[in-house]
C-alpha cells in the first residue's frame, strides 16, 4: 500500500484532487477456482481486522503528508474515508463511476500481494481509468511516458482518459510493437492525435523478435526510462489472456512503473 498512496498523491498533488479511500473485501459468491493472477485462495484473503487496520494506516499517511480531511466542492487537496465497514470487491466498479481515477496495487502471488478480483471490478464495472501500481514506491510520474499502442478500442479509450496527464509529461513515446497491432490508425496517427492536444509526442515502432508483445513493451519502457506506461487493457478476452497470455496479463504480472490502464 506504501507504493499505491504515494502515487495517488504524486496526481491529487498535481490537480488539486480529493482522495477516497475504503477498504475491500472478497465476494464469497464469486469464488469458485484459485484467482489466475494472484493464485490466492479464499482462505488467506480477508482475515481480522483488516477493514480497521486499513484506514488507519490510509489516514495515517495522509496526515503524514500534511493532506486536509474533509469533502470539499469544487474539490481540492484532501481526503476522506465515509464508510466504516469493507465493501466487496465489486463495490469498487460501482463507486468508481463518480471519480476521474482509481489507484491499485498490482496483482501478484505473494500474500502481501493485492488480489485481481477489486482490478477487475474496476476496470469492467466502472468506465473510469485505473492506475496499477507496482510494489516500488515511485518518486515521478507522469514526466517520461510510454504510450502502448495497438490501434484497438480499447487504447484510444485509455489515451483519452490520459489526455490531462499526457498535457504535463516532458516526453511521451507513441510505441507499436510489429505483429502487435489490431486493424486500426497508425502509431504516428496516434501521436499526431496528442500532439493536436498540445502533447510533446513522438511515435516509434520496435521488432519483437522472439519476444512477446508484453515483454517488448516492458523492456523499450525501461530502456527510455519512463515512469508511466499508458495501456489499454484486455484487448483479447480475459479468458483468451488466462489461457494463451497475452500483452496485458504479462503488464499485470511484471510492470515495475505504473500502469494507466482503461478498457
Amino acid at each position: 500500500m506504501p507504493a499505491v498512496l504515494e502515487a495517488a498523491l504524486l496526481v491529487a498533488r498535481v490537480f488539486d484532487s480529493y482522495i477516497e479511500g475504503f477498504a475491500v473485501r472478497p465476494t464469497l459468491a464469486s469464488y469458485v477456482t484459485v484467482e489466475p493472477v494472484s493464485s490466492l485462495a479464499i482462505s488467506e484473503a480477508f482475515e481480522g481486522d483488516t477493514a480497521n487496520q486499513a484506514r488507519s494506516g490510509f489516514e495515517s499517511f495522509m496526515q503524514a503528508h500534511a493532506v486536509s480531511q474533509g469533502v470539499r466542492e469544487p474539490a481540492v487537496f484532501s481526503y476522506g474515508w465515509p464508510r466504516v465497514d469493507a465493501a466487496e470487491d465489486t463495490f469498487i466498479g460501482h463507486h468508481g463511476r463518480v471519480f476521474d481515477l482509481i489507484v491499485l496495487g498490482r496483482p501478484g502471488a505473494e500474500p502481501q500481494n493485492p488480489r485481481m478480483a477489486p482490478l477487475e471490478a474496476a476496470l469492467f464495472d466502472s468506465g473510469r481509468p485505473v492506475l496499477v501500481v507496482p510494489p516500488s514506491v515511485p518518486q515521478t510520474l507522469g514526466r517520461n511516458v510510454l504510450v502502448a499502442w495497438n490501434g484497438s478500442t480499447e487504447q484510444a479509450r485509455t489515451n483519452a482518459f490520459a489526455i490531462p496527464l499526457l498535457r504535463l509529461a516532458d516526453k511521451v513515446t507513441v510505441l507499436t510493437v510489429e505483429g502487435g497491432m489490431t486493424p486500426g490508425p497508425s502509431g504516428e496517427d496516434a501521436a499526431r492525435h496528442l500532439r493536436q492536444h498540445g502533447i510533446k509526442a513522438m511515435a516509434s515502432t520496435v521488432k519483437p523478435g522472439a519476444r512477446s508483445s508484453g515483454e517488448t513493451i516492458l523492456e523499450q519502457a525501461a530502456s527510455l526510462g519512463c515512469d508511466l506506461l499508458v495501456k489499454g487493457a484486455y484487448t483479447q478476452s480475459r479468458f483468451r489472456q488466462m489461457i494463451f497470455g497475452g500483452a496485458t496479463r504479462h503488464i499485470l504480472a511484471n510492470a515495475a512503473l505504473p500502469v494507466l490502464m482503461a478498457h
